[in-house]
């Protein structure tokens, strides 16, 4: 009874021990054929389905990043100039000038760069999945409308771009609302100020006094905002590359116009959302603990009344300094990311 027993047991211990043979003989022929020739180890991997996957993710993150640092000075004066003169119409009219002029007063001149943490945390979550999502969903619309024997139009375009933008701003929002809430800080009186450490602090801070759902405050405008920024950008920026590719400009020319056309629309249609926002995110309770806006539309109306229409697109000059130049360094830095590891 105790071999019927035991045979088993000793063929499992047999089989086991084959197996890590095998398993050690596979590491170690794996490792063997990595260092005779990395570059083709490192090939199979980059090919891989998983890091094809990955790479619209990874390349949109990378260049979001590297266009936030370039351009975030401009995004600084961008919300100071919408948050001026609050509440009335005669109120102060900053130009951008006399921001960087005050600024500069101060004696801080890297206080351009204030809430920088946040606007790299920002991009590498939101422009990561936007533009992640904008070429994942391109490719699969690409591949259905080829399978028909048709090709993608604009209206594709633009609800790949209008889609991708949604779902990016919803998993954006706490960044966007502690790069806001670090950027206005130095508009307050200097003992009301909150004199936020790094991105992490904001987060941390506004969780605990306000609540975890403040970190989504201002979404629905956030969300609107990114829609319309993306159904400018990466709708027409498409749109207009399809439109240049039969012309005698060249690649690079090409890329570079469509990246202008790109940013003004981009621009045109989200800065009455991106100004809604950026008071939204900025409030805190007053005293007996109500908000002065109820939401997007009371925002909306409130500065209509109080303020005038045309103070929706107050520094639209400055918001297309900030966004065209960020959308093309965004554009075309994904486009040679994509193109290198194709």
């Amino acid at each position: 009874m105790s071999a019927t027993v035991n045979m088993p047991a000793s063929r499992a211990i047999e089989n086991a021990k084959q197996t890590g043979e095998t398993v050690l003989s596979d590491a170690s022929s794996a490792m063997k054929s990595a260092a005779e020739n990395p570059k083709q180890v490192t090939t199979n991997f980059l090919q891989s389905p998983f890091m094809r996957g990955a790479f619209p993710f990874i390349n949109g993150g990378l260049a979001g990043m590297t266009a936030t640092t370039v351009i975030q000075p401009v995004d600084m004066i961008k919300v100071r100039l919408q948050l001026a003169g609050e509440g009335a119409k005669t109120g102060p009219k900053p130009t951008p000038i006399s921001v960087v002029r005050d600024i500069m007063a101060s004696g801080k001149a890297m206080d351009l760069y204030t809430g920088l943490s946040a606007g790299l945390l920002r991009q590498a979550v939101y422009t990561t999945a936007r533009l992640g999502f904008f070429d994942t969903f391109m490719k699969t619309l690409t591949k259905s409308a080829e399978a028909k024997g048709s090709k993608i139009g604009f209206k594709e375009r633009a609800g790949a771009g209008l889609t991708a933008g949604g779902l990016a701003a919803m998993v954006g929002n706490p960044a966007d609302l502690a790069l806001i809430r670090m950027q206005s800080d130095g508009l307050k009186p200097v003992a009301q100020r909150e004199n936020y450490k790094s991105v992490i602090d904001a987060l941390t801070r506004i969780a605990k006094n306000e609540g975890i759902t403040r970190l989504w405050a201002g979404s629905y405008p956030t969300v609107v905002r990114a829609m319309a920024l993306n159904f400018g950008q990466l709708a027409f920026f498409s749109e207009a590359k399809n439109q240049l590719k039969d012309t005698s400009l060249s690649s690079r020319t090409q890329t570079l116009t469509a990246s202008a056309v790109a940013g003004f629309f981009a621009s045109f249609f989200s800065l009455p959302f991106d100004f809604v926002k950026t008071r939204l995110q900025k409030q805190t309770k007053r005293p007996d603990g109500t908000l002065p806006y109820r939401g997007m539309l009371d925002c909306f109306k409130q500065v209509t009344k109080q303020e005038g229409l045309l103070r929706f697109y107050r520094g639209f000059g400055t918001y297309y300094v900030r966004i065209a130049p960020h959308a093309m360094i965004t554009l075309i830095v994904a486009d040679y990311l994509g193109f290198i590891t194709k």
